[in-house]
């Protein structure tokens, strides 16, 4: 199947019964995604249409890859961005930073898929003291989780990497061939780096990080809305729902194709093929849902305050469910529950 990101990045939609505008002046949608694994259901709805074709006509559609939260959420504040899907942990601080103003979640994405792999030798946590462990950004999702979880082995450690266990933020990339040359010990990193540490790296999986929730649950991904244009336009947020959850609806029912999807996406966007059975291992490890399990999100909030991160773990209003609902009950679905 030809990709629509070889086409085009900007798709003028030309779909029926979207919303009724002057047809010389379409109202833009600005949607943002990262060729991820964990962002599988944004490359399906991009790669196959769903969006547009949810959207309809009079609506014109870009879609922009970003390779970091924080680059996303500076769009949004910016006026660049209208929604995105993006990690659990800028969604935090996005809403902390503007008081509670910026951004609504709307929806779930992906949960789970994040894990500590660490070096032969090291089995147990209390042989990682004098350490040195990777995180993708400091402060972002799996570094909040890593130093939550060592502070609960009794580990001490500070944002300048100093402590019983040293945390070094960088990209993944640069992990992999840190873990590799034996630069760094391990590394509590998304899929599908934490498989790539195992496989490629010759790492093992210390702490699966969904063994720590409830039910194997947490929120890895989930798409968030600018709070101003969810205001003016909710029926064109609802209408972006619809393709999110058809996008989920394929990324569940169709596996195989959802993952050669993804992978066309990922090799597209980065200029770098991820291998067949890498992917495969670590879509293994997702679960595809629209929840965004809310009470994970409180505990990472929880987390990053008690870590000096944050200012305020109080994320009262953040969450705005009620489009999703009436898109999940007009399908015949179960609602979700908010916070």
């Amino acid at each position: 199947m030809k990709s629509r990101l070889a086409a085009a990045i900007v798709v003028v939609l030309a779909g029926c019964g979207g919303v009724q505008g002057n047809p010389d002046e379409p109202i833009p949608v600005r949607l943002g995604y990262f060729p991820n694994v964990t962002h599988a259901t944004a490359s399906v709805g991009v790669e196959q249409g769903l969006f547009e074709e949810a959207l309809g006509s009079g609506v014109d559609l870009t879609v922009q890859a970003f390779n970091a939260g924080p680059d996303a959420i500076e769009a949004i504040f910016n006026g660049a961005l209208d929604a995105t899907y993006i990690g659990p942990n800028p969604a935090i601080n996005a809403f902390t930073r503007s008081d509670g103003e910026a951004i609504r979640i709307i929806a779930g994405a992906t949960s789970g898929g994040a894990a500590l792999v660490v070096r032969d030798g090291i089995s147990t946590p209390e042989q990682l003291a004098g350490t040195t462990l990777a995180t993708p950004q400091l402060g972002n999702t799996q570094d909040v989780a890593l130093r939550a979880w060592l502070a609960e082995q009794g580990y001490e450690t500070d944002l300048e990497g100093g402590g019983d266990v040293s945390i070094i933020p960088q990209a993944n990339g640069q992990t992999l061939e840190a873990f590799r040359a034996g630069e760094v010990d391990g590394a509590w990193v998304p899929e599908p780096w934490a498989t790539r540490l195992v496989e490629e790296g010759g790492g093992h999986v210390l702490v699966d990080e969904a063994d720590l929730w409830p039910n194997g649950q947490f929120v890895t991904t989930h798409l968030i809305v600018a709070t101003e244009f969810l205001e003016d336009h909710p029926d064109l947020v609802k209408r972006l729902l619809e393709g999110h959850l058809e996008a989920n609806v394929f990324v569940n029912e169709h596996p195989a194709e959802a993952q050669e999807l993804v992978g066309t996406a990922i090799a597209e966007l980065t200029g770098a093929e991820l291998p067949a059975d890498i992917l495969e291992a670590a879509w293994a490890n997702l679960e595809f849902t629209v929840d965004p399990i809310p009470t994970s999100l409180t505990v990472s909030a929880d987390h990053a305050y008690d870590l000096g991160l944050i200012e305020s773990a109080d994320l009262d209003g953040i969450y705005d469910l009620t489009l999703l609902n009436e898109v999940l009950r007009e399908a015949g679905e179960p609602e979700i529950s908010g916070p």
